[in-house]
């Protein structure tokens, strides 16, 4: 049997955590290995303990989630950040993502949509909306749109389907249900357009297709 996936929680709220990991502990493909109220305890902990995910609240007093994040990611170059946020502030998940991490999950959705999330982030991909695609957009710089366009017509029918479907903020449940297939297929897709266009992530697969149609109109 394979390993589960370690998770780690930094949230102030102790309602928050125990929620988080009483739903992990429902999985057995997933494993929580720490859980933190405080951030200096975080970046004391948890470069030792190398969690494969580690959900990260961006509100917290003293240093913020965000802080925490850049301070950590270079030292834990396998370990996916997903931040915890009460609001869909645009400009503080930009930052976090620019920080290094992978995505992003309503605190009001924890219930329904954390194991999505996090078996999203395991398969390569990127909770997120396509407001926040259109921002990492914007931080391009230099962009090859020849390059990129070459890049685009490497995709099938399908993989440009399912990458439209995540540009419009579409989860993979919900994708997999519109098309009528599994969501391990939708993994599958997202991850060979990932390696047709160069990146490493849905963030980066995303921002390129936003940023190609915005070139061709």
């Amino acid at each position: 049997m394979k390993d589960p996936v370690t998770v780690a929680i930094v949230d102030d709220h102790l309602s928050t955590r125990e929620l988080i990991a009483e739903l992990i502990d429902e999985h057995g493909d997933f494993k929580c290995i720490g859980s933190f109220s405080g951030t200096a305890e975080a970046i004391e902990k948890l470069p030792a303990l190398r969690p494969k995910v580690v959900l990260m609240d961006i509100n917290m007093p003293g240093r913020n989630g965000i802080e925490i994040v850049r301070i950590l990611a270079p030292h834990l170059p396998e370990t996916n950040f997903i931040m915890l946020t009460v609001y869909e502030q645009s400009d503080y998940i930009f930052n976090a993502l620019a920080a290094g991490a992978v995505g992003y999950l309503l605190k009001r959705s924890i219930d329904t949509k954390l194991i999505e999330a996090l078996r999203q982030v395991v398969a390569g991909g990127s909770p997120m909306n396509d407001t926040i695609a259109r921002m990492v957009v914007r931080s391009f710089k230099n962009t090859d749109t020849t390059t990129q366009e070459d890049d685009f017509t490497l995709l099938s029918d399908r993989e440009m389907e399912v990458l439209s479907l995540l540009s419009k903020g579409r989860s993979v449940k919900q994708i997999a249900d519109m098309l009528g297939i599994s969501v391990h297929s939708i993994y599958q897709y997202s991850q060979r357009a990932y390696r047709k266009l160069h990146v490493h992530s849905c963030v980066e697969a995303v921002a390129k297709y936003v940023d190609m149609n915005h070139h061709r109109k």
